[in-house]
């Protein structure tokens, strides 16, 4: 299956599409292009480690590579950027394991 995320992260003004392909519903390979030259270093350090196991991915009791890699010492940008969740959310939909719907959150100051 294959999914395509795209993401306007917000103040910091940087877009960013993934495109994931889970050729075996399960190991999931993608390509993302992105403004963000973290996001740019990140998913391809991901792509050099390999397809992500999508189920491990989303399992809260096993590793994550994708968050592994997020949390290792680098200077990635911070652990709510909207980039990170719409790679996690197109690899879920690459893998299945999601139903194509478009996520939407909104903010504003009360």
């Amino acid at each position: 299956m294959k999914a395509r995320s795209e993401i306007d992260s917000g103040i910091c003004g940087f877009r960013t599409t993934v495109h994931a392909n889970g050729e075996d519903d399960r190991q999931v390979a993608f390509e993302a292009e992105s403004d963000c030259q973290r996001i740019q270093l990140l998913t391809g350090i991901l792509n050099d480690k390999g397809p992500l196991v999508a189920c491990q991915e989303i399992n809260t009791s096993s590793s994550s590579m994708l968050m592994d890699s997020v949390r290792a010492p680098s200077p990635w940008c911070c652990a709510g950027c909207a980039a990170l969740m719409g790679l996690f959310k197109a690899v879920q939909g690459a893998a299945g394991l999601a139903f194509p719907k478009d996520v939407h959150t909104s903010f504003a100051e009360v």
